[in-house]
């Protein structure tokens, strides 16, 4: 493409190292004036962790560990810089690239500190930002912890950006931080920011929060681009990176390889997304005509054989069951997605969710549309209302909810909800666990929803995931 530079930007790495100390690779980053788009690498690294990570070590043992992992980063950068036809030194002041890397950090605290540890130090899950010329810009220290013994909550949240030459300025957060308001969402408020930089240690878990599957949903949602590392361990069911912008994404998931991974892809500087753009254009087909009929209350007419026929809005009286099934965790209220075409309601207390859907052809497979608002309550608690079209494991109604990768049902729909929120993430995943992105987003007489038309794959999960931050 024209005005692309072929250098190589931004590279991220994630680890998570039992080794605590203050030390990180070199990084480096690419100054190319006018240039319309950049390059980024991301890693999913598999990590040399230490046997017992919760036992005090050494500093020997400490940094021998964090060489390790450090051996292997600087092998991913020879690698990454190789594939843009560069030769790249892993020592910043040689190098043009910026480095974003995760590890342990500690900070001493004294006794007259109320919340210092026992032993004299804190200990955080840090982000090192390292410039072109080999200076470290900036730190941020993790401030929604998921069971992480090892590190601490810092007093008050970080909130990290920092500027490029190639490509304006970054956000920075890591793992569990993606479902919280700060510093994730908050950071965003800055215009500027059109980047996030997200490693982390993200175990999947389907069919609303695998890795790549929340990555790409944050890009969409927020218009942003997500560079994201995790960690790979699939034995720890760890696995999921990518270069997710708004309308694609480069990503990598494989749950049987015990290999790393590198990602590289051209990112536009200023990416383009389907939020916060005017989604019904002057012209709209027979489907989206009769969803914006029915969020509006007016009956939907059409031409058949030379005769107007008009269908009220109401729901059918004869939809099928409702019944109660756990998605996780949570206690769904779902109705069976049946026949060819149709449209389903299902509420759950205030949250009301709808789909209009229409199927070329049928297989045997069970899908049912499911809603949720209230707490979610296992490991963390916040918030949620959730609309969600989801392939079930099995014919059986108790089987709805549970993780499945393969699916071979294809649909074209709407599915939109009476969100309280304007915070709502699309999560879209058809078979093989492979990312899909809206035809169209927005907002419609009080309803937020998500069309999709002409799918390349069976379907797995389409769902609106939205968070009413200010009650968690």
């Amino acid at each position: 493409m024209s005005g692309a530079s072929r250098k190589l930007a931004l590279f991220l790495f994630a680890c998570y190292s039992a080794a605590l100390g203050d030390q990180a690779g070199e990084y480096c980053v690419a100054d190319r004036q006018g240039a319309e788009y950049y390059m980024a690498a991301v890693y999913e690294h598999q990590s040399v962790l230490s046997p017992n990570p919760l036992a005090l070590t050494s500093r020997q043992q400490a940094l021998e560990l964090m060489n390790q992992n450090l051996d292997i980063y600087e092998q991913q950068v020879m690698t990454a810089a190789q594939k843009v036809l560069q030769r790249l030194s892993c020592m910043a002041i040689k190098g043009e690239m910026f480095l974003v890397a995760n590890l342990g950090t500690k900070q001493p605290c004294h006794s007259n500190d109320p919340g210092c540890p026992n032993d004299g130090r804190y200990q955080f899950n840090t982000n090192v930002v390292f410039s072109n010329n080999g200076t470290l810009v900036d730190r941020y220290r993790k401030h929604n912890l998921y069971f992480e013994a090892a590190f601490d909550t810092p007093l008050e949240v970080d909130r990290i950006t920092f500027d490029t030459p190639f490509a304006g300025r970054f956000g920075v957060f890591t793992c569990f931080d993606i479902l919280f308001f700060d510093p994730a969402v908050r950071l965003l408020r800055d215009p500027e920011v059109k980047h996030v930089v997200y490693p982390a240690a993200w175990m999947n878990q389907l069919p609303l929060l695998a890795a790549i599957e929340i990555q790409k949903a944050f890009a969409t949602a927020f218009g942003v681009n997500v560079l994201a590392a995790n960690i790979h361990h699939p034995s720890l069911g760890m696995t999921g990176s990518g270069i997710h912008t708004p309308l694609k994404s480069f990503w990598y998931h494989d749950m049987e390889s015990p290999e790393g991974h590198l990602i590289i892809a051209q990112v536009a500087k200023n990416p383009l997304g389907l939020v916060g753009t005017k989604n019904t254009t002057g012209k709209t087909d027979s489907p989206h005509s009769k969803f914006l009929k029915i969020v509006s209350g007016e009956p939907y007419c059409e031409m058949d054989a030379q005769e107007v026929l008009c269908e009220a809005t109401k729901w059918n009286v004869d939809a099928p069951p409702t019944f109660h099934s756990e998605m996780m965790y949570d206690n769904f209220t779902l109705v069976p997605v049946w026949g060819k075409e149709g449209q389903l309601q299902v509420c759950s207390n205030s949250l009301c969710c709808h789909l209009l859907y229409d199927r070329p052809t049928l297989t045997q497979e069970l899908y049912a549309l499911g809603a949720f608002d209230g707490f979610h309550t296992v490991h963390g608690t916040y918030y949620i209302q959730v609309c969600a079209l989801v392939k079930c494991g099995g014919l059986g109604f108790h089987t709805c909810g549970q993780e499945i990768t393969e699916a071979t049902g294809v649909f074209e729909f709407h599915l939109w909800g009476n969100f309280s929120t304007s915070y709502i993430f699309p999560l879209f995943l058809t078979s093989g666990m492979t990312p899909e992105s809206p035809d169209q987003l927005g907002w419609e007489n009080g309803h937020y929803f998500l069309r999709k038309h002409g799918l390349s794959s069976g379907l797995v999960t389409a769902a609106l995931y939205g968070r009413l931050y200010e009650k968690s």
